[in-house]
């Protein structure tokens, strides 16, 4: 039965792919779906089938999904534009008759008052009533939000952010990855909801001092009102909305909106998840 991952060529959707065929997914039972044709053609040594769809292009996703038996369906990250996109996907989903669809979530969208839950929470009602049976992967915060930026942080010697002594269960994109692959692959998730986060959360302040564990130099943690780390997002380049967006996040951490305590990602892909300090030393090479 083969396996469509839209999203393909993000972070998420790629790690998905080699999951899928390192838990003996053959690759030509994977489709492989993206807006750009040769960021898709990277793909091809992999053996993958691709096709070109955009979440806008009603006609493109029936062509895209047509003989596909399940649907990894990554979020999209048109914000504003969302909640039409995935009610696109999901109908030609239902009209191509899939046996499963997987949407990647954020934790509690059902009842989170984080911002970025806003087109999650119409995105899973819409799943439901479609009738399709489904698998909400509600992943928490990436860690690359964090990591990401690890080098810059060394550099200035600080952090900055709105997170107050909040905690966050971060986890790699590689994964969540591999919780995806797992449902997609085994019996008996149908109709089940996962909040899946890392294994041991951490608070700002421990990143930095784990920042300045592996490069030997004083990070610190300066934690700023949510306005003023807006106008520093801002500063550094950030479009206002999504300086907004990353703002409300740390929000959400100090609400703890973003520890996840489940343990569902762990149990899923059959192994702690990567931690913190592990992902930083990654990241500084």
């Amino acid at each position: 039965m083969s396996i469509a991952v839209t999203g393909a060529t993000g972070r998420y959707g790629r790690r998905a792919i080699d999951a899928l065929i390192r838990r003996g997914v053959r690759p030509d039972d994977i489709v492989a779906l993206g807006r750009n044709d040769a960021a898709l053609a990277d793909l091809t040594p992999l053996g993958v089938r691709t096709r070109q769809a955009d979440y806008n292009d009603r006609a493109a996703l029936d062509a895209a999904f047509t003989g596909v038996g399940k649907v990894l369906f990554v979020s999209g990250t048109d914000v504003g534009n969302r909640i039409h996109q995935h009610r696109n996907v999901v109908d030609a989903a239902a009209r191509a008759q899939v046996t499963l669809i997987a949407y990647t979530s954020v934790p509690r969208a059902d009842t989170t008052a984080l911002l970025v839950a806003a087109d999650h929470k119409p995105t899973e009602a819409y799943i439901r009533e479609s009738g399709l049976p489904y698998v909400f992967l509600r992943n928490g915060w990436y860690m690359a939000n964090y990591t990401d930026m690890a080098a810059a942080y060394v550099e200035a010697g600080a952090v900055l952010g709105a997170a107050r002594n909040g905690r966050v269960s971060a986890a790699t994109h590689a994964d969540y990855a591999d919780a995806a692959a797992v449902v997609l692959t085994e019996d008996g998730h149908a109709n089940s909801v996962y909040e899946l986060g890392g294994d041991r959360a951490f608070t700002m302040t421990e990143f930095a001092q784990a920042l300045s564990n592996a490069s030997g130099r004083t990070v610190d943690y300066t934690d700023l009102s949510t306005d003023r780390y807006v106008a520093a997002l801002q500063g550094f380049g950030f479009p206002a909305e999504l300086a907004e967006v990353f703002a409300d996040g740390d929000l959400g951490v100090a609400r703890g909106d973003l520890q996840v305590e489940t343990g569902d990602l762990s149990r899923l892909i059959g192994r702690p998840t990567t931690t913190m300090p592990e992902a930083v030393a990654a990241a500084l090479g």
